[in-house]
C-alpha cells in the first residue's frame, strides 16, 4: 500500500509511523532524509538540489519530485511506502500523482493524524529537556525526581525557546496555513482518511492499523 502521512507538529505522527513500519514492514520515506542522502551521494538530482540550496533558493518542485521518484523506485518500496514530509502543497501533490502514474502506481490513502490546536499547544509546551545530556521530560507525566535536575546526569532541565507558547503557536499557524489547502486537495480526491489523534497512542494506532488492514 502507498500512503502519505500528514500531521501537525506534536500530533504524534512519528510515533504512528514507527508502529506502521513495525507491523506492515513498509519503508518510512522521510523526504528530509532522502534529500540529504541524495546530496551526500552526489547524485545528479542531489547535486542540482545542492546548487539551489547553496544559493539560498528553494529547490524547484521538479527536482524535489525527481528525488522522491528515485527513492520510490528502489526495491524496498515495491510493496508500498509511507511518505512523510512530501507533498507539502497541492502542486506537489499533482506532481506526485503524475510521478506515481508513470510508475504504474497510485496512492491508496492520505492518513491525517488530526489533533485540535489547543491540545497541540499543550503537548508541545509541556516538553522539557536536559541541557547536558539531552534527555526529554514532560510536565504532563514524566519529570525528574528533583525539580529541574536530570535523573540521568544531574544536568539542568529547562524549557527550550522553541517550546514556548508564542513560538509553538506561530509554528502551528504556519503549518495550518501551508497544509490546509493540501488537506482539502486530498479530501476532494477522496483519499483523505482523518484519524482522531487527541487520544492515547494505542487508541490512535488501533484506528490507523484497522484502516491500513482495510486498504490492504
Amino acid at each position: 500500500m502507498n500512503i502519505v502521512l500528514l500531521g501537525a507538529p506534536g500530533a504524534g505522527k512519528g510515533t504512528q509511523a514507527a508502529r506502521i513500519v513495525e507491523e506492515f514492514s513498509l519503508p518510512h520515506i522521510s523526504t528530509g532524509d532522502i534529500f540529504r542522502k541524495a546530496v551526500a551521494d552526489g547524485t545528479p538530482l542531489g547535486l542540482e538540489a545542492k546548487r539551489y540550496m547553496d544559493a539560498g533558493d528553494l529547490v524547484p518542485d521538479e527536482v524535489t519530485i525527481g528525488i522522491v521518484k528515485e527513492r520510490l523506485s528502489q526495491p524496498d518500496c515495491a510493496r508500498g511506502f509511507i511518505l512523510d514530509g512530501f507533498p507539502r502543497t497541492a502542486p506537489q501533490a499533482d506532481a506526485l500523482t503524475g510521478a506515481l502514474a508513470a510508475m504504474g502506481r497510485a496512492l491508496d490513502a492520505v492518513v491525517l493524524v488530526d489533533v485540535p490546536t489547543d491540545a497541540l499547544v499543550a503537548r508541545l509546551t509541556s516538553r522539557r529537556q536536559c541541557r547536558a545530556c539531552g534527555r526529554i521530560y514532560n510536565v504532563m507525566g514524566d519529570m525528574p525526581s528533583s525539580a529541574d535536575v536530570c535523573d540521568s546526569c544531574n544536568g539542568e532541565v529547562y524549557q527550550r525557546v522553541d517550546d514556548s507558547v508564542d513560538t509553538v503557536t506561530n509554528r502551528l499557524a504556519v503549518y495550518e496555513r501551508n497544509t490546509q489547502p493540501l488537506i482539502e486537495y486530498y479530501r476532494e480526491k477522496g483519499l483523505l482518511r482523518p484519524i482522531d489523534g487527541s487520544r492515547g497512542v494505542d487508541e490512535v494506532y488501533a484506528d490507523v492499523s484497522a484502516l491500513l488492514h482495510e486498504l490492504g
